[in-house]
Parts: structure tokens; sequence; C-alpha cells
């Protein structure tokens, strides 16, 4: 094919046409360079996300990404700046155990049969907002009862349409007939086709494992014990076989991704070390053996989930919770509070986890105030929610830090978190990729 230079004369309709074309670029010109516009952020201290404390806090953001930081960023021009005034500036925080889709205060053995996948998915989006409003600009999804709602949820937060935390999810939990994750309690003449999550044996736990992917799930969650909340096994007792859990690693691994493992009890929490999970969610019952497997892998973290303990036997009639369940996390607080404490004096590397969804979306950073209360410093806790949880995620390279180059994901809270953690719980500002979501002090506001 040869080159061709062709000089086009245009008049009539044809130049009307160019004229209507130059106008367009020209109202989207403002737009396209409003993406090289910085902006400072400046506030009276900063939290990096790494255990560091700076002071004055600044952050220049340009586009959707941090250009500078602390007096790097004071030192460059900008062509706007807001002050938040006596505020700290933080990473926006990220928790490693959610489920936004579904209704609270509808117990999730009862979803099946009594709302439907739309609703999940619209309640699933104002849940996002509210999540990322309250300063949690990453999250996990660890698995919905109607499947593949987060699955939707991710990709059209991604997509722009609607506002909401950057998102990993699980698609659907892998789970074993009358184990954790099996929500079908109700009379066996009844059937609800749409849901195909459990699996028994080997190779239809293979199989389970390869159609979430296929139906893009970005990890694989799989219930290694019974569950508190619900009516299968006990919390105590391993539910699925190691070779089970083994296999559902192996081929996540193929996939190039990562395992969850839902945890209680001892025995199956060492299986899905042993297996090669990267997070032990609840991790309930760690025993010394367990703590000390955790300490030599290099691979597999503990995620606690604490507040929950907490909220569901003061609160879980209103949250829709039945009774025999509440019991269960009455009894399951005798192991929580000491096995975290025994996690810190290890020196395990602990993500953050909430377990959002049983509780109000919103109500996320409670889960500080319990950790700092059993032992944990200030400045760990607020590390496990931003730097750690986005190594133990893959994503350390874009979010969990004020860094240069990393998405401006910037929240702000009133004083100094250091001296009163539930500070985070009273996030006034948040910025999630350069993009305001809230602004307190604005005014008007």
């Amino acid at each position: 094919m040869t080159n061709c230079n062709v000089t086009m004369t245009c008049t009539g309709p044809c130049n009307r046409l160019l004229t209507l074309i130059a106008a367009a670029i020209a109202m989207l010109s403002p737009a396209l360079h409003a993406q090289d516009a910085t902006t400072l952020i400046r506030a009276a201290r900063l939290i990096d996300g790494h255990g560091a404390l700076v002071s004055p806090g600044a952050v220049l953001v340009a586009g959707e990404r941090i250009e500078a930081v602390g007096a790097a960023a004071l030192s460059h021009p900008a062509d706007r700046t807001i002050d938040l005034g006596d505020a700290t500036l933080l990473p926006g925080l990220i928790d490693l155990h959610t489920h936004l889709t579904d209704k609270v205060g509808v117990h999730w053995e009862e979803v099946l049969t009594t709302t439907t996948p739309a609703q999940a998915a619209l309640y699933g989006a104002a849940n996002a907002l509210t999540t990322l409003r309250a300063g949690f600009t990453t999250v996990r999804d660890m698995g919905p009862t109607w499947p593949y709602t987060d699955v939707e949820l991710r990709d059209i937060i991604d997509a722009g349409v609607i506002p909401g935390p950057r998102m990993q999810v699980a698609g659907n939990y892998v789970s074993s007939t009358g184990g954790a994750g099996d929500a079908r309690q109700f009379s066996i003449y009844v059937d609800v086709p749409a849901v195909r999550n459990l699996a028994d044996g080997v190779d239809a736990v293979r199989a389970a494992v390869r159609t979430n992917h296929k139906h893009g799930a970005d990890f694989t969650k799989i219930l290694a014990t019974g569950a508190v909340l619900s009516q299968g096994l006990s919390p105590g007792a391993q539910q699925y076989s190691d070779e089970e859990i083994a296999v559902a690693v192996e081929e996540t691994n193929r996939w190039g991704r990562f395992t969850a493992a839902h945890a209680h009890g001892t025995e199956g929490i060492k299986a899905a070390i042993r297996a090669g999970v990267r997070t032990i969610d609840h991790g309930s019952m760690l025993d010394d053996e367990a703590i000390a497997m955790l300490q030599q892998s290099d691979h597999t973290y503990f995620v606690p989930t604490l507040y929950v303990g907490v909220i569901v036997p003061r609160d879980g009639a209103a949250l829709g919770i039945p009774e025999p369940l509440i019991r269960r996390s009455t009894e399951m607080m005798r192991y929580r509070n000491s096995t975290f404490r025994r996690a810190l004096e290890a020196g395990l590397t602990i993500g953050f986890g909430t377990d959002a969804g049983v509780f109000e979306h919103g109500h996320n950073a409670r889960e500080f105030q319990v950790r700092v209360e059993i032992g944990e410093s200030e400045m760990d806790a607020i590390t496990s929610a931003t730097s750690i949880s986005a190594m133990i995620m893959g994503w350390e390279s874009d979010v969990g830090s004020l860094e240069p180059g990393k998405y401006a994901d910037v929240i702000a809270v009133p004083g100094n978190p250091l001296d009163d953690i539930t500070a985070l719980e009273r996030v006034i500002w948040v910025m999630k990729g350069g993009e305001i979501h809230r602004d307190d002090l604005a005014p008007g506001r």
C-alpha cells in the first residue's frame, strides 16, 4: 500500500461538519488538560502507610496518581491547593474481608428464598459507595450468596459507572455439602438452579475453582472449616480434606492467583497453611503450632475479623442472625482475642479484615479499636490496613501507601489517629484515583 496525501477543500455541509468537530474538540480540551492539572492536599500531618508520621502533611496529585509527598510535594507549584487543617492524611484503607452485596439484616441463609440477584446487585452498589465514603478505597469481597454479583459490581465500578472501592472478588465460594457455605438450608424439595457452589471430592473442587475463575473471580475462597454464622458443621470442624484444599490451591495457582481460606478450627487452619493458601481468614483457633507454621511461611498470612465477634453477640438479633448462631459467636469469642494477642506476640504479619456485611457497611473502621484494645499499637493497626494488606493482595505497586507513582487514594481524619484510633471512624475527606468522593469541609456541606 502506498501513502497518499490528499488535500481537501470543504464547503457547505462539509465545512459545517468540520466546524462542529472543532467545537466538540474545544469543549473536550479542558477535560483532557484537567487530567494533567495538579492538586496539592495539605494537612497538619501525614501517615504514609509504612509506619512513618510526617508533619506537616502534603500530597501532590497529578491526574489519578501521586506525584510527590511531604516536603517534595510542598516544593512543587500546584494548580490548586486543598487545606484540610488539623487533620491527618492517610492512604486509602484496605479491608480484606467484606461482603458488599445483599442487604444487611437478611441472614445469608435466607437470601436464596427471600431476595433476588438484582436486589443483591443494587444493595452492592449502595454498600460500595458507603464503604468508599468511610475511607476504604480498596476491598477484597469474599463471595456473595448470589454467585458472581460481586464480579458485576467490580466491573461496573472499574468502568466508572458507579463510585466504589477497588475490588478483588471471589465470584463464588467453594464449600462442601453441609459445610460453612451451604446456604441451601431449606426443604430438599426446593431448588435454586442459579446456585451451584457446593463441591465434594477432589475433582468437584477442581471444577468449582475453574468455573469461578472462568466467570471472573480474582481469587479462590475455600471454606476449610465450619462457620460461626452457618447452620452447617461447627466452626472448629475441618470440612474439607487436606487433598481437597490442596487441589483448590493448585488449580488457583495455575491461574496465577491466590486462595483465601475461611478457617476457624485448628486442624483446618493447619491444612490450609500446608496447602499454601494466601490468607487464613478469621483464624479463631490458631494454636502454637499453627502460629509457628505461619512464622515459617513466606506466603500465608493471618487475617482476623474481631469486631464481628463483638457486634454479633450484642446486636445479632437486630442483624437478623438466628439465636443459635449468636451463641456460636459468643462461644468463639473465648478464642479470638487470645489468639490475636498471641499472634501479635509472635510477630506475625497480620492483614486487616472485618467481615463487613454481617454488620452495617461503613463501620469497618471499628475493627481498629478492638485490635488496639487487645494490644496492637495504633501505627501497626494502620499499617496492617494499608501497605500490609496491599502486599497480601499483590497490589502493593499501586495502593497501600502514599508514594509517588501510586494511585491517588488519599483520606483524611480529624486530629491524630495515633492519639485516638477511633478518629478512623470519622473520615472527613476521601479521594480515590484523584477524584474526590467526600469533602465534609467544603462550603455548604
